[in-house]
């Protein structure tokens, strides 16, 4: 079984469901589908939203990564605007958008960003439950 999944998609709107199948997927490949893949799945919806949303570099493409690495999940989305930076927002009541990244905080154990010399990267970490123990009855 992989410990990594990378898979790019177009910076297009119309390509956010297709991150979210992939996602979804690869969870399901790794025997996570539980209610932490719906907290993956829905903070990946959110930063590739913006990734596409906000990317202003032409026929540009976006990439997500999830790792698993020893007791927690690492949600990767990178895109080649590596200028305009993720910022939280508080949006007013009547604006559609603007709450992601109150989301992901939200739904995320820790989340953040950081500059490659072509790339920015946002991520978030999720921490894996840990395996159930069988119980053992004391006997007298």
């Amino acid at each position: 079984m992989p410990s990594t999944e990378t898979f790019h998609i177009p910076t297009h709107r119309r390509h956010v469901p297709t991150a979210r199948h992939y996602v979804r997927k690869a969870l399901a490949d790794w025997g996570i589908t539980d209610e932490l893949a719906d907290r993956a799945t829905l903070s990946a919806n959110e930063l590739v939203t913006n990734a596409v949303s906000h990317c202003r570099v032409s026929d540009a493409r976006v990439r997500v990564t999830l790792a698993l690495c020893r007791c927690e999940l690492v949600l990767e989305v990178s895109d080649p605007d590596r200028d305009r930076l993720p910022s939280p927002r508080c949006p007013g009541l009547d604006e559609e958008g603007g709450r992601g990244l109150a989301l992901v905080d939200a739904l995320a154990d820790a989340w953040g960003h950081r500059q490659g010399p072509y790339t920015k990267t946002v991520w978030a970490r999720f921490t894996l439950p840990l395996p159930e123990t069988p119980h053992v009855l004391d006997h007298p």
